[in-house]
C-alpha cells in the first residue's frame, strides 16, 4: 500500500494487545506510518475505545477515512469475556483491588441464565466512574482516581444478545451484542447486584463492530511487518 492510500484513507482492523490503551494504538501505527514513508504528518483515528484491559477489535482510520469514523461508533458491537461472582472493585474490572466481598453459595446455574433475561432489549445503566466518559470538562477517571465522587446519570442502551457460555464458578463466560455506548463493566457490576452478590468484569474482548470481525484483524506487529513488505514492495 501507497503513502497516497494511506493519506487518502485506509480502514484498518487490529486486534488491541492487553495492556495497551486504544490511544497507545493509534499513536503507534501513526508513528509507524510516518516513519516509513518519511512524512511529517497523516491523520490516524479509532473508532470506539477499548479499555486497556480489554483486547479485540478496533477500526483505526487514516487520512480522509477519519470523517467516517462517528459511523462506524454507531455500529453494533459484540464482546465476550467473563465476570468473576463474589466480588466487586471501585472500577468494575481488574483496574483497582476488591473493595467488598459477597456470598455466592446460594448461585445456581438456573439463577445465572434466568438474570440474564433481566439484561435483554432496552435497559438503564450508569457508566462506571472509572470511564473517559467528560463531566464539567474534565474525564471522570481522573476524579474517580483521586477519590472524589459524581454523580452520573443513568442511559439508556440495547442489549440484543446475553448468552452465558460457560460457568465455572466463581467465573461466568458471556458473550453479548449491544448499542453504542454500552459498558460491560456496569453490566458485569449490575449483574452481579441481579444475582444477591456482586461482580466484577474479569476478562473481556471485542469481537464485532457491524460487519467487521476480529478474525480479520492484524496484530499491531503484524500490521508493521505488512507495512515494511508493502513499502519494500513499492521501491523495488
Amino acid at each position: 500500500m501507497t503513502e497516497e492510500a494511506y493519506k487518502n484513507g485506509q480502514v484498518l482492523l487490529i486486534d488491541k494487545p492487553l495492556t495497551w490503551s486504544s490511544f497507545q494504538v493509534v499513536n503507534k501505527l501513526r508513528w509507524e506510518i510516518r516513519q516509513h514513508f518519511n512524512i511529517k504528518k497523516i491523520k490516524v483515528g479509532h473508532a470506539g475505545t477499548l479499555d486497556p484491559l480489554a483486547t479485540g477489535l478496533l477500526i483505526i482510520c487514516t487520512g480522509k477515512q477519519t470523517k467516517q469514523i462517528e459511523s462506524y461508533q454507531g455500529q453494533v458491537k459484540e464482546y465476550t469475556g467473563t465476570f468473576t461472582l463474589g466480588a466487586t472493585t471501585p472500577s468494575y474490572d481488574l483496574e483497582t483491588e476488591i473493595d467488598n466481598t459477597f456470598p455466592t453459595a446460594h448461585i445456581t446455574e438456573k439463577l445465572i441464565w434466568d438474570t440474564t433475561q433481566q439484561f435483554l432489549g432496552e435497559i438503564q445503566q450508569k457508566p462506571p466512574i472509572f470511564s473517559a466518559i467528560k463531566k464539567d470538562g474534565k474525564r471522570l477517571y481522573e476524579l474517580a482516581r483521586k477519590g472524589e465522587t459524581t454523580e452520573i446519570k443513568e442511559r439508556t442502551v440495547t442489549v440484543s444478545k446475553f448468552e452465558i457460555t460457560n460457568i465455572d464458578l466463581p467465573e461466568v463466560a458471556f458473550r453479548i451484542i449491544c448499542s453504542k455506548g454500552t459498558y460491560i463493566r456496569s453490566m458485569a457490576f449490575d449483574f452481579g447486584k441481579a444475582v444477591h452478590s456482586g461482580a466484577y468484569l474479569s476478562s473481556l474482548r471485542r469481537t464485532k463492530i457491524g460487519n467487521f470481525s476480529v478474525n480479520d484483524a492484524l496484530s499491531v506487529e503484524g500490521f508493521i511487518e505488512k507495512l515494511k513488505e508493502n513499502s519494500e514492495g513499492t521501491k523495488t
